[in-house]
Order: structure tokens, then C-alpha cells, then sequence
């Protein structure tokens, strides 16, 4: 006990150091708490006078508090949307969903058939690249203030569709490489849509006892409450095969319609960001930095091909909501971080075990989250500078 208890301190310490050295340069907090869960881990890569700097290990303290921060960023996703915008931008959102599949799959599945692998291969390797990460990409629409703006619809628009669409897609991989056959595949994917269909229509007609049940005038007991619920819906729905991130995402869009949403956004918000922060520390735990020279060349490829392809099916996503270039070409930089999907999808190839999906695509996804982390969350800091060069350079330069 003592010394799980002495790395969790270091890991909170190692990113509270992390955060502050980060707002003193300037930069995204993100890349920062990444990289410190590298040098931290167990895959760091240097040593201290002769010593390995492995004062963290992953381990299921640091795993629940990372779930947590995953479950917490959806949860207040969820806020800025009700299930009435849901069906009122329905359209729009499968639009964009559609589109951003179409690009950035059709890129990831171009990518593993020109570098020789199998289909199923292929399909891992799409999927990884596919996905934006709905942690990071949250998480830097509330850093950058973002989620008040014209260009976070979309971005959250894209968002809902993916994790809807890789829950089943999850579910399909599962199904293909554990010969289950499709029987298993549609008995999951009915599993996960009756659950998150049950879910929806408690967030649509459950307002008011949402009002009622967090309705006290104790801060201690409403943290409790909304925690609380939150990891309960969460974990039903891992222990069911269906995303806890899309459950609590739902959830947030039931509580949206109370008069506790600016409660929750004041008191529960350090607890989310603690929970967050821990996330992002254990991608850097489980970044082998030692494997990716040997992945080097696919790495490189896949980061600069798909960093374009979110550009393009962002950019083209803001036109579809009807916003200027500017904005649209931000929807793009803000789509690009890739993160927990991805994780999940290399831990099902690893479980596998065999050709490469036991062996060079972990190696390579984690190095792609990474990598499309930290540039991801650069992009998006430096947004202004760069939307103003690309509108300078194409005479195209509109004010929004």
C-alpha cells in the first residue's frame, strides 16, 4: 500500500511540475503531462547516475484514475449538448460523421495495404488512425476556451459519431478475430445500442428527477452524487461491451437540461481535471519510446497523412455547419489529437497476439498517440498563427 500510494504522489506531483513548467513556456498542458508519464515510467528513457527512472509503474490505481478522467471530460461534453441539439443537428452530424470516416478510415486502410499487411491488419490500422481522441480534443476545447465557439459544434458533432461508430466497430473486430462470427457481432452491437437507447430516453424524460436527486445544499454531497452516478452509468456500461465514455456522455446530456449545470461545471470541474490529467500521464506510462524506431518509417508516414486528412474532413465539416474558412479550417486543427480509442483498439490486437497485431502495431500505436497528442494539442495553441498564414498564402483571409 505504501508504495502505490508513494506513485500516485510522485505521478500527481510529476504533472502539477509538469503543468507549471508548461504555462511558463506557453504551451498545452497535454503534450506536457504525456511527457512526464514517459520519463516516469517504466519505459523511460534515460537514467539517473546509473539508475533506471522507474518511479511509476501501470497498475490499476493509475488505470481507474485515468478511466475516470476519460469518463469525466465526456461527462461534461455532455453538458454542452441536450438530446434536443442531438436530433436537431442530427442531419449535420451524421453528415460530418460520414465524411470524416470516409477520409481518414479510407487513409488508414491506403496506408496498411501499401505497406503489405492483411486485411484484418488493415483494419486495426484504420481504425487506430481513424479516430480522434474525444479526451484530448475536449480537453483542449476547454483549455483554449474553444467551447464557446462557432467551431466547437462540429468538432463535437464528429465526435459523438466516432464514439458511437467505434463502439460497434470494436464490437465487429471482436467478433472477427475471436471467431465468434457475426451472431456475436450483432448480439453486442444490439447489447450496446439498447443500453445507450435506454440511456438516451432517461437523459430525454429523466430531467426532473435529475433535478430533484442532485437538488442539495451541501457541495460535499452533490460532488458525491454527481461523481458518483456518473461512474455507476460508466461502469455498467464497460461491464456491458459499450463505451463508458459515450454512457457518460449521454448522462452529461441529461443533466444538461437541469438547473445544475453550472453547479457541476464549478465544483466538480477540479475533479475532472485531476482525473484527466492522471489520463494523459498514463499514455506517457504506456509510450515504449525503445520500439519505435523500428516502426519509424510507418509512423512518419501515418502522422503526416493523417494529420492532413483530419485538416480536410474537418475543414470541409465547418462548411457543412455553414462556417466561414477560418473557422472551418480550426475545426480541422482541433480534430487532429488521436487517444484512448485508439489504446483500446491496440489492446485488442495485443490480446490477439500473433503477426504483427502482437507485435508492430502496439509498438506503433503507441507511439502514434503520442506523437498525434502532443502535435495535435500544439496545433490547436497555435491555431490563430497558423489559420493566418494558410488564409494569407490563399488570399482567402475572413475575420470570424
Amino acid at each position: 500500500m505504501a508504495e502505490l500510494l508513494l506513485e500516485v504522489g510522485i505521478a500527481v506531483t510529476g504533472v502539477a511540475l509538469a503543468g507549471m513548467l508548461a504555462g511558463r513556456i506557453g504551451l498545452s498542458v497535454i503534450p506536457a503531462y504525456i511527457l512526464v508519464g514517459v520519463l516516469l515510467g517504466p519505459n523511460a528513457p534515460t537514467a539517473l547516475f546509473g539508475v533506471p527512472v522507474a518511479l511509476v509503474n501501470e497498475g490499476e490505481v493509475i488505470d481507474v484514475l485515468a478511466e475516470l478522467g476519460v469518463v469525466f471530460l465526456l461527462f461534461f461534453l455532455g453538458l454542452e449538448f441536450s438530446v434536443d441539439q442531438l436530433l436537431r443537428d442530427r442531419r449535420k452530424i451524421s453528415a460530418v460523421g460520414v465524411l470524416d470516416f470516409v477520409v481518414n478510415f479510407g487513409i488508414g486502410a491506403a496506408i496498411g495495404l501499401a505497406f503489405g499487411w492483411t486485411l484484418v491488419e488493415t483494419l486495426f490500422l484504420a481504425g487506430i488512425v481513424y479516430i480522434s481522441s474525444s479526451a484530448v480534443v475536449t480537453k483542449s476545447l476547454i483549455e483554449t476556451g474553444w467551447i464557446a465557439n462557432e467551431e466547437s459544434s462540429p468538432i463535437l458533432g464528429t465526435l459523438v459519431f466516432e464514439d458511437i461508430l467505434i463502439a460497434v466497430y470494436l464490437a465487429l473486430l471482436a467478433a472477427i478475430t475471436g471467431g465468434g462470427g457475426l451472431r456475436a457481432a450483432a448480439t453486442s452491437v444490439g447489447v450496446a445500442f439498447l443500453f445507450l437507447g435506454g440511456l438516451s430516453v432517461v437523459a430525454w424524460y429523466g430531467a426532473g428527477w435529475f433535478e430533484r436527486f442532485f437538488k442539495t445544499g451541501s457541495d460535499e454531497q452533490f460532488v458525491l452524487r454527481v461523481v458518483g452516478l456518473t461512474t455507476v452509468v460508466a461502469g455498467a456500461a464497460l461491464a456491458l461491451g459499450v463505451s463508458e465514455a459515450v454512457a457518460a456522455f449521454f448522462l452529461g446530456t441529461g443533466l444538461s437540461q437541469t438547473t445544475h449545470v453550472e453547479r457541476i461545471e464549478h465544483i466538480v470541474a477540479p475533479a475532472r481535471d485531476l482525473f484527466a490529467a492522471v489520463f494523459f500521464f498514463a499514455i506517457g506510462l504506456s509510450t515504449d519510446v525503445t520500439l519505435l524506431a523500428g516502426v519509424a518509417g510507418l509512423l512518419a508516414v501515418a502522422v503526416v497523412a493523417t494529420t492532413a486528412g483530419k485538416l480536410l474532413s474537418g475543414t470541409l465539416s465547418g462548411r457543412v455547419y455553414g462556417l466561414d474558412q477560418r473557422r472551418s479550417l480550426r475545426v480541422g486543427l482541433g480534430l487532429v489529437p488521436r487517444g484512448e480509442f485508439s489504446l483500446v483498439l491496440v489492446a485488442l490486437a495485443a490480446s490477439i497476439g500473433t503477426g504483427r497485431l502482437g507485435s508492430v502495431i502496439p509498438a506503433f500505436a503507441v507511439g502514434y498517440v503520442l506523437v498525434m497528442s502532443v502535435v495535435g494539442s500544439v496545433l490547436v495553441d497555435r491555431a490563430d498563427g497558423i489559420t493566418d498564414a494558410v488564409l494569407s498564402v490563399t488570399g482567402t483571409d475572413s475575420r470570424g
